[in-house]
């Protein structure tokens, strides 16, 4: 027996993939999180209160979504219902989030796969490719930068927010800031779509560099969003079956009546399943899950994509076709929360501690984060998070499985076979320092 391993690049955290081959064919095909972090042990002790502080420090990417859930599960464990301007404060602070992740996943993390090479960020060459690619790279830093701007606007700094709190929100959005805002949001809109087409163009090109897209087989979806006009700041999860139909729809504290979450001897990260069957998360499930948009442009790239691809799709490469899809929804969506007025009241409202169990949830751009706390005493006397990554485990490593068949045979192995490993792990886009918890 041969072990295979591929240390992975360009995602979120540290994994690898490991392959056991015998005779020429694939036995298994593990994706691993090597490190443990802990974090829910870490933070048991600490005065409840300071949980929205701390929580953001398991990951400086998603540290947003790990801000807003916490918040949620105080508000939930002290019965406190924040105001609706509060909610929409926290909205235009995840669509910031949402904005700056696909950015990333899209064209620092993925587009290289689409034009072979390891980076699009070095220095301008003289060739027209060279010349095109580095053009890319300068657009998509500009376009990220939206993202981080909108964070700053709405959660006061872009590493850790802090204005989301327990009643509310620190302060509304002034006139003066939110029409700056807008006016780099109609700026920069353009130029995202611009990416996106070009993404799509490249997208179509490569769909035989793997045959089938990396795994083209149905499965169920999970989101946190309503199917019209989808918004992350959420309490209400859903499944979709293969067939597009959706199955059940559960608040966070229903999750471990709902879904199974089982732990494995060769990963930190644990897994979950809908009724035995594996799950997706991520931009593919909530596409999937979105009847509309409710904005011009996102709906007429969701037309286009359907069209296409059909309702529901599966292939686990039209993950990075959603991804350009989000991106310009999450830029439209936040220029119409910007137009109204966000400073009109005191975003705030009063509470009490209490001792109890809290649940919080968002929609994270990796999909449903579920904060749960029991408070004992005003201290964390259990943590426990639900990380959107795990959802997609099971689903990452069957499509591994079929990468690994098409290129592991009694011939050999195709040098193809990392390149492959890679791009369909990046379709996904995990973070595994959220996951290891």
């Amino acid at each position: 027996m041969t072990t295979l391993t591929f240390p992975l690049s360009r995602i979120e955290g540290h994994a690898r993939v490991e392959m056991e081959t015998e005779g020429g064919e694939l036995l298994s095909a593990h994706f691993q999180a090597v490190e443990m972090r802990g974090f829910r042990h870490f933070v048991l002790g600490t005065p409840a209160e300071q949980m929205p502080v701390i929580v953001p420090r398991i990951c400086g990417v998603c540290s947003t979504a790990h801000h807003v859930a916490s918040v949620k599960a105080l508000e939930n464990a002290y019965g406190v219902t924040p105001p609706p301007l509060a909610s929409v404060i926290r909205e235009v602070l995840l669509l910031g989030q949402l904005i700056q992740n696909q950015a990333t996943s899209l064209f620092i993390f993925t587009m290289p796969d689409r034009v072979n090479v390891d980076s699009l960020f070095q220095v301008e060459g003289e060739e027209p490719e060279q010349r095109r690619q580095f053009s890319i790279a300068q657009r998509a830093l500009r376009v990220r930068k939206i993202g981080t701007d909108l964070i700053i606007l709405a959660g006061g700094q872009f590493i850790h927010p802090v204005k989301a709190h327990i009643g509310g929100m620190a302060g509304g959005i002034t006139r003066a800031a939110a029409d700056a805002m807008l006016a780099q949001l109609q700026e920069m809109m353009p130029i995202a779509c611009q990416l996106v087409d070009e993404y799509w163009d490249m997208s179509l090109a490569m769909t035989d560099r793997i045959g089938t897209w990396g795994d083209d087989e149905p499965t169920y979806y999970i989101s946190a969003t309503p199917s019209f006009k989808p918004h992350l700041n959420s309490n209400t999860l859903r499944v979709l079956s293969p067939d597009g139909k959706e199955k059940v729809r559960f608040t966070p504290e229903q999750f471990d009546q709902v879904l199974e979450f089982t732990e494995t001897e060769y990963s930190y990260a644990g897994q979950t399943t809908y009724q035995g069957n594996l799950l997706r998360a991520n931009s593919l499930a909530r596409i999937n899950l979105t009847s509309e948009f409710g904005t011009k442009c996102a709906d007429r790239y969701l037309s286009r994509f359907r069209e296409a691809f059909g309702n529901p799709a599966h292939a686990i490469l039209f993950f990075d076709l959603a991804r350009g899809i989000e991106l310009v929804f999450a830029m439209e969506r936040a220029m119409e929360l910007l137009e109204d007025d966000l400073d009109y009241m005191d975003p705030d409202v009063p509470y009490t501690p209490r001792d109890g169990i809290g649940y919080g949830l968002v929609e994270a751009p990796r999909g449903p984060l579920i904060h749960r706390y029991v408070i004992e005493n005003g201290l964390i006397a259990d943590a426990q998070f639900i990380i959107p990554t795990v959802h997609n485990m099971k689903a990452i490593e069957r499509a591994l499985r079929v990468v690994g068949k098409r290129y592991i045979s009694p011939a050999g192995i195709n040098l193809e076979l990392e390149k492959a490993v890679g791009r369909v792990v990046r379709a996904f886009d995990p973070c595994i320092a959220c996951a290891t918890q």
